[in-house]
This record gives structure tokens, sequence and C-alpha cells, in this order.
């Protein structure tokens, strides 16, 4: 019993560290090389998301992948054209100390001679902040800048800590004749509102938890055609920051859609996981297998949705041509078209993609409301 006591202050010292508060640098954003894996998945359990404040303990370890992705964060000299000098040592404001190369997801059934997207960041002591865009069309790396330094994302400042709260105004223009011309405004608002233990299936960490609220304006127009206005829902990112660990350690973001705030996407950090019956399939279904209908349509008007030969469930994600999600919508594969209500769309006019996922495989169809 004396040797339990003699170690009892360590044990209690240890316990106390174990929940103290952490602060997020520069050092905890990802460094060239990193080879991050995140899993997926649309299905959010746990606590709910208005727990936050100090010292909490966020379990959910109830979360289960639906696909899984790995981010590689790569030296800025290594992507392909005129992007490392757009860039690079010579970019000046626009200059970026690292890049990474997402998937093109839904963008990839855009009808776009899109073949890939690299994204440039640069990190300081002061903040880690998105200085633009590379977009691979027809073979040329085209670089998308913002419009000034002061108008470039800022998507942390540091140091961050608890209670801190800090907001950022950033505007691009992206211009390709007669291809495709996009101009976003955006808004960020980060507030860190909570720290505390995070359990996921990943482990156990102390985490530093910030709200990203995004409020942001697109104008978009394709091959020439008159340009529209796309109302962006009200987007937040949830994200749990730890220390030394890239990027958050888990990710939850949501979007208003008819005044309720929904879950559309949920990432984590996590380990390989062998692909299983819940593991969402990437099989690309023929053009004969998903039909759309009518197209155009008006903003006020039902969609049709046709899935001859599917059964089980059917997930119907509509995003636009920046990769934001609108709605994800779930129904029951049959015989019979789909109804998607034009409640779903909230309003919504211009282009857009509906990536359809079943049991047989996934499709991407463009529609356009007016």
């Amino acid at each position: 019993m004396a040797h339990f006591y003699r170690f009892l202050p360590f044990l209690l010292l240890s316990a106390a560290a174990s929940h103290a508060q952490i602060i997020i640098t520069r050092n905890d954003m990802p460094n060239v090389g990193d080879t991050l894996r995140v899993s997926q998945t649309t299905t959010f359990t746990g606590p709910l998301l208005t727990q936050k404040g100090p010292n909490q303990t966020w379990n959910y370890t109830a979360l289960r992948p639906t696909s899984q992705r790995v981010e590689r964060y790569t030296a800025v000299s290594t992507t392909p054209g005129l992007l490392p000098f757009a860039f690079g040592s010579l970019g000046g404001v626009n200059r970026a100390t690292i890049a990474t190369q997402p998937p093109l997801g839904v963008l990839a059934g855009a009808g776009l001679p899109l073949t890939d997207i690299y994204l440039f960041f640069n990190e300081s002591a002061a903040d880690y902040r998105q200085v633009g865009y590379g977009a691979v069309l027809s073979g040329t790396a085209l670089p998308v800048t913002y419009q000034s330094q002061q108008l470039q994302d800022v998507v942390y400042r540091f140091p961050l800590a608890y209670a801190q709260r800090d907001s950022s105004s950033s505007e691009l223009i992206a211009n390709v004749p007669q291809t495709a011309y996009l101009r976003q405004q955006q808004k960020r608002v980060n507030n860190a509102d909570g720290w505390g233990t995070l359990i996921t299936p990943f482990g156990t960490y102390a985490t530093l938890r910030v709200v990203s609220t995004l409020q942001a304006r697109d104008s978009i127009s394709v091959q020439g055609q008159p340009g529209t206005v796309v109302p962006v829902p009200l987007t937040r990112e949830y994200k749990w920051l730890g220390n030394n660990q890239g990027i958050p350690l888990l990710q939850v973001i949501t979007q208003e859609v008819a005044g309720q705030e929904a879950v559309v996407l949920v990432e984590y950090r996590d380990v390989y996981r062998r692909p299983s019956g819940t593991l969402a399939t990437t099989k690309r279904l023929p053009e004969s297998a998903v039909a759309v209908y009518p197209v155009p349509a008006a903003a006020g008007e039902v969609l049709h949705l046709t899935l001859p030969g599917s059964t089980g469930l059917a997930t119907i994600t509509a995003t636009d041509l920046t990769g934001r999600v609108l709605f994800r919508h779930v129904a029951t594969a049959s015989a019979q078209p789909l109804a998607l209500p034009a409640g779903l769309f909230d309003g919504y006019r211009g282009v857009l993609l509906l990536r359809v996922e079943t049991t047989e495989g996934v499709a991407v169809r463009r529609i356009v409301r007016q």
C-alpha cells in the first residue's frame, strides 16, 4: 500500500495533464510528405454538436466508415505545369509552402475537361491560409488565386486557444473563356468553443474544438452560358484539432436546409480498414442505368430519377460545381421513378451535379435548375 501512495501524486499529475487545455500552432498543421488516412460517413452518431465548453468528453466510438481516402501533402515544386511558378518562391503574396491533391469526387462527372485539382496553402507562425487552387483543364495546369492577400481564406490564426474568435473574408475569380467562369465570395468565422477528450475509432486524444461558420456566394457560368448566382447554404465545420495531427481528428460538416441544420459529411482520422459490406462501392454505373428528367427544370419543379435494375437504398447527393453539398436524400430504389421534391433544392438555380449511389454502383449526372 505504501508503494501505491508513493506513486499517487504522479498518477494525479498525469490525469490532470491528460485533461489540460491545448493550444494549436503552425506545428500542428500538415507537413510535406504527410499521408493521412481519413474515414468518411454520412451517418452521425454520438454526442450532440451542441456539446461545448471546457473539459468535455466527446465519445464517437460508434462511428462506422462508408469509405476511406488518403490526404497526401507534397512540395509545391512537384505540382505540374506553371503551378510551381505561380505558387512557389516567385509567387509573391500567393507563395505556398505546401500542396495537396483532393479527389475530384462529383466534379468528375461535370462534363468539363477537368482531370486534376490542387489546393495550395501557406503555413506561418501567424496563420494557416489557402492561397489558391490549381486546375488541370484539357491537359493544361491553370492557377487560380485570390483577388489579393487580404482576400485569401485564412483557415486558422495562431496561436489558437479556447474561447478565441476570428474571421476572414475571401474572394477568387476563375475564368476559362467558353469553358467555365466562377466567382466565389466567402466569409469565415472561427470560434474555438470547447476543449477536452475526443474518442473515435482511431483513438483517444486531447483536442480543441473549432467551429467554422461559412457564408458564401457563388456566380457560375458554364460553356459561355449566362452567369447564374448560386445560393449557397450556410455551412458549419465542427473540427476537433489535436497536437501534431496535421488535419482534424474529427470533422463534421453541416448545412442549413429549409431552416434546419443537417449533417452532410463526417470525416475522421483512421487506420486502414479492409473493405466490407459497410464500405460504399465505387463501381461506375453505365449511362443507361440512371436517367434524370426534366433537364433543364424550373426551380419549383419536381425532378424525376429512374434506376432500372437497382434494388435496396439509393443515396442521392446534390452538389454545386464548387463541390459544396446542397442536400443528401436516401430513397428505396425500385422500377418506379423516384421523385425529388422541389423543396430539397431550397430554391437553387443554376448548374448542379447529382451523385447517385446504389448497391450496384455510382453515377453522376449534370442538371440545371432555372
